[in-house]
Order: structure tokens, then sequence, then C-alpha cells
């Protein structure tokens, strides 16, 4: 196990009551606070309406930055920044997923420096000396940044997207009522779901690989998010289900399941390139992506995935060598994204063939696994993904 240092400062509020906690939580913050959310989903399911009721109740002004959309981009976070420097905002509320809270975070960072915060922060990595402080209320269990310390952008003119990672943007509070999820539409959820084990492989699959308190976690929750998908997707009002979709999002990215791992994020690497050209939404993007990582990797390190074939998937391993019984493993991954209705191909997504070297350049080829790849490997990969 390597040596690793774990910092996680996130209150949960977790439970049917959780939003009740709010009042509480506003008591300690300044009087001015940026409400932060999507398109209009949390109108249509009233919501908006409770947190504003609260809001007013708290004594709170409230200044809104509404119309964030998945894939958030600059100009919405400059948006965010000159609301917040206008007027004086004490704190963030972001409502809504991790689209909305990692604008929010940007825009925390971003409000407090002169400095532009895309090339400050996104491009040149410099450290953020300040921040607004932010909490969230969670609707879409997904990117598990309502316990987290990265924030994803994406820079559309340039076709970049890429995080910022600092202890100033976790936020101070999340509140996660799994009810508030029912009324997600199926391909939100799946998007989310497919996101949530696409975290848990990008750490589970990496070195060193004797480590068996953190892998031993990864399994459990892989498991648990299987078994809790195909109930919610034949039952979407299953309490227990969505709980445990919802935690499982959370604690998949909170840095518990990374302790001690190298991890590898290549496949977010390579989905990042397709959703920053093609604006695809990010869940869908790898399920197209992260099962061909693994067909096409899984002979760099049969024993691992021959492992989570048996541990996760119940492959019986008998007679067969390690790489049999890990290519079983990525079959039985494709299989179930097939059964949950996840896309499967670059078709799918409406990425041509003829986009591929242009996804091969905007690919960040840092944080590999086992074996160092290459823009020929990308390539082929994208191909095998057609």
């Amino acid at each position: 196990m390597n040596d690793f240092r774990f910092y996680n400062p996130v209150r949960i509020h977790f439970g049917q009551s959780s939003l009740n906690k709010l009042p509480k939580e506003l008591a300690a913050v300044g009087k001015t606070v940026l409400l932060a959310y999507g398109g209009g989903s949390i109108k249509r399911t009233g919501l908006y309406n409770r947190v504003m009721a609260i809001l007013e109740d708290c004594g709170k002004e409230v200044v809104e930055l509404s119309g964030i959309m998945p894939n958030p981009r600059t100009e919405k976070v400059y948006e965010g920044i000159e609301l917040c420097k206008k007027n004086n905002v004490d704190f963030i509320l972001a409502v809504g997923g991790g689209s909305t809270i990692d604008c929010s975070k940007a825009i925390a960072v971003g409000a407090c420096t002169d400095r532009d915060f895309w090339e400050a922060f996104y491009l040149n990595n410099e450290a953020a000396e300040a921040a607004i402080p932010l909490g969230v209320v969670l609707t879409i269990p997904a990117t598990g940044s309502e316990m987290d310390r990265s924030a994803v952008i994406t820079h559309w003119e340039t076709g970049v997207k890429t995080d910022y990672n600092s202890d100033l943007i976790f936020p101070k509070f999340s509140i996660l009522d799994p009810t508030l999820t029912c009324t997600l539409p199926k391909n939100q959820m799946i998007n989310g779901i497919v996101d949530t084990l696409s975290h848990i492989w990008e750490l589970y699959f990496s070195e060193p690989d004797t480590d068996s308190v953190t892998d031993n976690l990864a399994e459990a929750l892989m498991r648990s998010v299987i078994a809790a998908t195909r109930v919610a997707i034949k039952e979407p009002e299953d309490y227990i289900a969505r709980s445990n979709i919802m935690w499982a999002s959370t604690v998949a990215l909170c840095g518990m399941i990374g302790n001690g791992k190298n991890s590898d994020w290549a496949s977010h690497n390579i989905e990042h390139a397709i959703s920053a050209l093609f604006d695809v939404a990010h869940g869908a993007g790898l399920a197209v992506v992260h099962p061909t990582y693994m067909a096409y990797f899984c002979q760099n390190a049969p024993e691992r995935y021959a492992r989570y074939a048996v541990n996760v998937w119940g492959v019986d391993p008998t007679g067969k060598t390690a790489l049999e019984v890990a290519r079983e493993g990525v079959q039985c991954t494709r299989d179930f994204f097939n059964e949950i209705g996840a896309p499967a191909t670059l078709t799918d997504l409406g990425v041509p063939e003829s986009a591929i070297d242009d996804l091969v350049a905007h690919t960040d080829m840092g944080a590999w696994a086992y074996k160092k790849m290459t823009q020929d490997d990308v390539r082929a990969i994208l191909r095998m993904a057609l």
C-alpha cells in the first residue's frame, strides 16, 4: 500500500428529512447567497420553491445563477464570478448535480482573485489563496463532487475539458435526499451510475494490487451499485435502491476508495476529449469508452481483471487462465451496460470515425496505470469503440 494523505471535511446530511438541516447550516454563513442551479428541473419538482423559502426564512439576500448545463463552460463561470464580485456574495449554494457543483466551485475560487480563473487554475495549476465557501443540495448522484476537492470545466472554443483540485473547494456541507432523485429521467440515472462505476474502476484498476482493505471496499461498492441499479431501473421510486446509488456515488470519489492506490484516469481523459468536442453527457461517453478500454487493456493486468471478474461478477475461474477470466469480466461489464440501456458505441453518441485524430490530440496522456499508453493506444481504443 502506498503512503497516503486522507482529508475530507465535508459534513453530510443524508436521508428523507435532510433538507431540514439546511436552515442550521445557513445560519452559520454570511447574508448574501449565490443560488446556483441548472435548467429548470428544480422548479418543476418544487425543490426551488422549498430552497427559496428556507433562504428567505433565514434572512438571506439571494442572487441567482441559473442555466448551468452539463459539461459546464467557462462562460458560465465568468458570469458567476461577476455576480459574486458585484454583489459581495458571502456563500454559494449549489442545487443540482455535478455540473452545477463544479461550476460553483470554479466560481468560488475565481471570485476571490484578480487572475483569470481559467488560465491561472486550470491551465497553469496555480494555487488558489481563497474561495467563497459553498454548500450543496444534491439532485443527481454521479460525479461525487458533493464530497470532493475537484471541479471540471470545459473551454468550448479550444476543446479543452480539465479539472482543478484544491482543499479550498471542498463543500462545507452536502445535503443528500434520495427522494430528490426519483424524478430523474432514466438516461440521467444511467449516466450517473456509469460515472459512479467508472470512478471506482479508475481507482481499483491501478497499482499496487495488494491493498486488501481498499480493494475490498471498492468491490463491495461495485456490487452494491450493480444490485441497486437493477432494482431502480424497474422500480424508480424504490427508496432503498435510490439511497444505495446516491451514497455509493458520493463515497466513490470522496478519497476513501483511492487510499494507497496510484489511480488510473485514462478513460476519463479520453472521455473528456469526447465531451469537450461533442458535448455529450459525461456518463454516456464513459459507457462507451470504459468497457472498450478494459477490453483493450486487460491483457496488461490479467490477474487484477480476473479478481474483478470473480469478486464482482461471480465468474467461475475453474479451468481457465487469468486472461480468460478477465475477459469474461469485461464482457459482464458490457452486458450490464446493455441491460440498463447505456450507449455502447461512438456511433451511438454521434461521434464519427473522422473525429478520431482530433480526439486523440485532445486526450491528456497522463495518469495511466500498469502500462504507459501512447497516442496509438488511444487511437486503437477509439476505433474499437466505433
